[in-house]
């Protein structure tokens, strides 16, 4: 009864469920043992009452504003949330200005909370470093993206860069047991594998999509959640993937060294996590036209002009059906031979070509189309290939000072 009595008064108040599950203490916290657990910096600053300005960079849904939330409370500070999306520097100046008064006169402390640090501009991010730099306030940003990117370099060193990691599907069941405590409701063992699985490590999407589902409940008169009514609540995983940030190209350097691997599963694996996610497809085919050359090469000749191919089906056929002649691609270059000896080859003649400046082309290379450059010597003695055995010839057709350079060296 007390545990329908929370429910009802959630949804009295139309809370969501992700804000009631919010945990009062960190023993309550789930995840990120590195940050939290016993002898970890934020357990530390709890323990101390101390505070420094930071960053808390991680995924979504792992635990980024709570955090902050906690830190606030267990250091008595005051806790100001504002989003970097909404906010603008006459809000800042209106903060800072309330943040001084607090200070002198009720020696609070004001914790500044900005979610999506990295939507700032400059003018916006260099407008906090005074106050940071002197304390007014003590500066807490959330990312998504990473800092070295997204945050101007003097506020990054002002602040301290704490990395926060996707949780476990472990994490994630621990929270989603408590929530159906708080909703009065059970779970089979396959659906809350299943919604963990799904949340792909953002707590707060597994919790939305408890609370949908505990509506469905509701309706059919149950109390037991099924994996049907969890796949229905969750219609399609939501896959973390920002075309522009840097899972972007994590993805992508798995996909590209993957294949390089000769693994088709898992390059097929993150081929399709792209598309699930949104990319271009023809983003994903242009990379294999550079993989083709890059790290097949001449070991198999086909690979490149199959990589074109594809490329131009993707453009032609579009989406869903240009799926089929990537994953035909894709399967093909990964299993294919390797090498990357005209790539690198091309490195070498690319730092010599860069850094031995102009030098002179032999004279026997050179064309004669006139009779001053016959008679200095323009390609004289110069060895036509078609009049000799196998087309091959002895003469050099290097610049003298790289005379027996070599650049392309083939696999046996």
């Amino acid at each position: 009864m007390e545990n329908m009595d929370l429910f009802d008064q959630k949804a009295q108040k139309n809370v969501p469920l992700a804000e009631c599950m919010r945990p009062k203490t960190i023993d309550e916290f789930v995840g990120q043992e590195h940050l939290v657990g016993p002898q970890k910096v934020l357990r530390n600053l709890l323990e101390s009452r101390s505070l420094f300005s930071m960053i808390l960079w991680g995924p979504p849904g792992v635990g980024k504003t709570t955090l902050a939330h906690l830190l606030a409370q267990g250091t008595e500070s005051i806790f100001v949330p504002i989003s970097a999306v909404t906010a603008n520097v006459k809000d800042l100046k209106e903060i800072m200005a309330e943040a001084k008064e607090r200070a002198k006169l009720y020696n609070k402390k004001t914790i500044l909370f900005i979610d999506e640090i990295h939507r700032f501009n400059k003018a916006q991010q260099d407008y906090l470093l005074p106050f940071v730099e002197k304390g007014v306030v003590t500066f807490i940003g959330a990312t998504t993206e990473n800092p070295s990117f997204e945050v101007n370099a003097p506020l990054l060193s002002r602040t301290r860069v704490l990395v926060l990691k996707r949780l476990t599907d472990v994490h994630i069941k621990t929270v989603i047991e408590k929530a159906l405590e708080k909703l009065a409701l059970s779970m089979d063992t396959e659906a809350l594998h299943f919604l963990a699985e799904s949340s792909n490590g953002d707590l707060r999407s597994a919790l939305n999509t408890l609370e949908l589902a505990s509506h469905f409940c509701e309706k059919d008169k149950t109390k037991k959640l099924s994996t049907i009514l969890i796949e229905e609540a969750l219609q399609k995983k939501n896959l973390y993937y920002d075309k522009k940030g840097e899972e972007h190209y994590n993805i992508i350097s798995a996909f590209i060294k993957s294949m390089r691997g000769s693994d088709p599963d898992a390059a097929l694996y993150w081929m399709c996590r792209m598309l699930e996610a949104g990319e271009d497809p023809l983003f994903i085919a242009r990379r294999m036209v550079v993989f083709s050359s890059e790290d097949i090469g001449n070991a198999d000749p086909h690979a490149l002009p199959l990589a074109v191919a594809t490329m131009q089906a993707v453009d032609f056929v579009g989406l869903p059906e240009a799926q089929i002649p990537l994953a035909q691609a894709v399967t093909y270059l990964a299993t294919a031979p390797k090498s990357n000896a005209s790539y690198v080859a091309l490195q070498k003649a690319l730092s010599d070509a860069k850094e031995k400046g102009n030098l002179e082309v032999p004279l026997h290379l050179r064309n004669a189309p006139t009779k001053l450059m016959k008679d200095l010597g323009y390609g004289k003695d110069y060895q036509y290939a078609h009049d000799y055995k196998d087309a091959k010839v002895s003469q050099i057709h290097l610049p003298t000072p790289l005379q027996g350079r070599k650049y392309y060296t083939p696999p046996r």
